[in-house]
């Protein structure tokens, strides 16, 4: 099930301003920071250019936020080294995506922005 208006409206206020902190002039050309809504998920991502092709640009991810309605709570994910997502084991979950979104940003483990 889609994120509703509400909730989508919800990741664009708590993300916009951390992507917007990245923007700077400084280091635009060569790091941003992004986040896509996919159905009831959201993922924040770091885009850089690629050292041997500065034409192009590669995705990493650092967090995934999911949405679990039948439980009205928001699960958080990391990336592994298997480029797979598994729960975050220190805040699994939450009542709310700001509670969540506030632990990637101080990254107690290192595991979102290494």
């Amino acid at each position: 099930m889609p994120l509703s208006d509400f909730q989508q409206a919800q990741v664009e206020k708590l993300l916009r301003p951390i992507v917007a902190r990245a923007d700077r002039p400084d280091v635009r050309d060569q790091l941003r920071l992004g986040y896509r809504i996919e159905g009831n998920a959201v993922v924040l991502f770091e885009s850089r250019v690629m050292y041997n092709d500065p034409s192009q640009w590669i995705e990493e991810p650092v967090a995934k936020f999911r949405y679990v309605a039948s439980i009205s709570r928001w699960r958080l994910f990391c990336m592994f080294r298997d480029l797979k997502w598994r729960g975050y084991e220190l805040l699994p979950e939450a009542p709310s995506l700001d509670e969540l979104v506030a632990e990637v940003l101080r990254d107690p483990t290192g595991i979102f922005w290494g």
